[in-house]
């Protein structure tokens, strides 16, 4: 009984053994079958050459569509020692542009990121609206970066824009056929963020509309785009099994042959008689 309760209450343990009974279930009958019909070996080589010929189709399907067995997905990454920016020098000193933002020291704050903003669209960079799916990634990670930074708390500041570039994919046979473009040039975000004004919130009240500190400096947050490794399980699984899969037919092929060629050779044998 304690047996019973401790596989139902490890979850690992539950799971290892669903595997298990299902590899033998099923792989063991396929096998039991073959094996009364044509032989253990035969059947063995029969059943799993079967079986690596479906691995390999459903790795085939995988790679093809970005399913079933998956890698790492493509996340935003810090670029490291240029993360936080937190005024308009850095941004030259961390090599986004080519040169300074042309703002005087009596410029407010509002007026330096404007001119920033000027800044990020003359070198080429691509603003991007909030509707866009982009928007709301870059500025998550941005937020999570800016946290563990400890350049802000939770609830302190709020993402205003979300500059791009890059991450263009090559090689291109004109502008329609990329079926081959597997490389990427780098892909960067710089997520502008700003602070908002301490608000004071009553208990059953909803939470009052964020209001920005105009007082306070932009800060910008650089990132690194990780393209992630999707397909590569699948891929991996695709070769490997094709080439076992390959290597199991060519055996069956092979004893094929030899079976044939006994099965001549004993036909060309004259019959004696006693």
């Amino acid at each position: 009984m304690t047996g019973v309760l401790a596989i139902s209450w490890e979850p690992e343990l539950r799971g290892l053994l669903t595997v298990i009974l299902a590899v033998v279930t099923l792989c063991g009958s396929i096998y039991m079958v073959m094996a009364t019909n044509i032989g253990a070996r035969l059947g063995f080589l029969v059943a799993m050459t079967g079986l690596i010929g479906w691995m390999f189709l459903m790795g085939v399907i995988w790679l093809i569509y970005g399913i079933g067995l998956r890698g790492p997905e493509p996340s935003w990454q810090a670029v490291p020692g240029r993360t936080v920016l937190q005024d308009t020098d850095a941004l030259f000193q961390a090599g986004l542009f080519e040169r300074r933002v042309d703002v005087t020291d009596e410029a407010s704050f509002p007026e330096k990121a404007a001119a920033v903003e000027e800044q990020f669209s003359a070198d080429g960079w691509t603003q991007l609206g909030e509707a866009d799916p982009a928007f709301g990634q870059a500025g998550a990670t941005a937020g999570e970066l800016l946290e563990e930074t400890g350049a802000f708390a939770a609830g302190e500041f709020q993402v205003v824009n979300v500059f791009d570039i890059g991450g263009e994919r090559y090689p291109k046979l004109g502008d329609a056929l990329d079926l081959f473009a597997f490389f990427h040039k780098p892909h960067y975000a710089v997520v502008e963020v700003a602070a908002i004004e301490s608000t004071r919130q009553e208990p059953g009240r909803a939470p009052p509309t964020p209001v920005i500190d105009e007082t306070r400096q932009r800060q910008y947050v650089y990132m690194i785009r990780d393209p992630g490794a999707r397909r590569q399980p699948a891929a991996v699984l695709t070769v490997g099994a094709g080439i076992i899969f390959g290597a199991l037919c060519w055996l069956l092929h092979r004893r094929e042959r030899f079976l044939r060629a006994n099965i001549s050779a004993a036909s060309r044998v004259p019959a004696t008689t006693s």
